[in-house]
């Protein structure tokens, strides 16, 4: 039976220039791949071992990169091996099957989203009352699903942070700091979701996850196994549960080391 392998993509598998934490002398530094490109300039990396890791990765299992990033972000990407038949963007609000959208999937989400917490406006409307000029670089809307903030990290108030949590607690939406961005997104708006469905449709028997971010504790909890770097959300709050490993590397090298695991746990499965 086939496994499947859900993996986050930024500061999980793939990272920015900010975001490589290389740590050694310049000479012992690993070799890099771009695989992301915005506006002519190289915006995302793996070490080249990742990327031949992965190429590995396409050949034993089903890999779906498993993003908050909105489709056409995650179309910017260039991935090492074959093109995976599954990708979910949006986190969850977009199953791509062939790199084209299940609509099916997306009215399903639409609907759940209806039903169960306050609406994407409302939401909006409160940021930008609330966001201070002073931190605040940029506020965006993904795919009319949810909301997030590009902020001066260092000027960003960790008071207003927690009491936007609690705010948006009441309206069945979760918040999520990472980095320079404050994503707002509603409950029921999962990646573990839209990763049950590919696995129904594959009929696989075995899941590897492995994310850095709170949006990625669902995908994890789904996961028969699943895997966190030493950095991000989960890291800084020492997140853990069962079958959950708590990788020591930082920056690139987690990502080299999360596909070796990707890779021994779907030749053993």
């Amino acid at each position: 039976m086939p496994v499947v392998v859900a993996s986050d993509l930024d500061r999980t598998l793939i990272y920015s220039a900010a975001a490589l934490a290389l740590t050694m002398p310049d000479a012992r530094a690993p070799r890099l791949l771009c695989v992301e490109v915005h506006e002519a300039r190289p915006l995302s990396f793996m070490t080249e071992t990742a990327a031949q890791l992965l190429t590995d990765l396409g050949d034993a299992a089903v890999f779906v990169p498993t993003t908050t990033r909105t489709r056409k972000q995650y179309q910017r990407i260039n991935l090492p091996g074959p093109p995976p038949a599954y990708a979910i963007c949006a986190n969850g609000g977009h199953l791509l099957v062939d790199g084209a959208t299940d609509q099916d999937w997306h009215a399903s989400v639409l609907a759940r989203l209806d039903a169960e917490c306050a609406p994407l406006a409302e939401v909006q409307d409160h940021l930008t009352r609330t966001a201070d000029p002073l931190w605040l670089r940029k506020q965006r809307i993904a795919e009319d699903l949810f909301a997030y903030l590009v902020v001066e990290r260092e000027l960003l108030p960790e008071e207003w942070v927690k009491e936007l949590g609690v705010w948006a607690e009441n309206r069945g939406w979760t918040v999520s700091l990472q980095g320079r961005k404050i994503y707002a997104v509603p409950k029921p708006l999962t990646k573990s979701a839209a990763v049950r469905e590919v696995v129904r449709r594959t009929g696989a028997e075995l899941t590897l996850a492995a994310g850095d971010s709170l949006l990625d504790a669902d995908l994890l909890l789904a996961a028969d196994r699943g895997w966190r770097p030493g950095h991000g959300e989960l890291a800084d709050a020492a997140w853990t549960a069962p079958e959950i490993t708590a990788l020591p590397e930082r920056g690139v090298l987690a990502g080299e080391r999360i596909l070796r695991e990707f890779l021994k746990g779907s030749r053993l499965g």
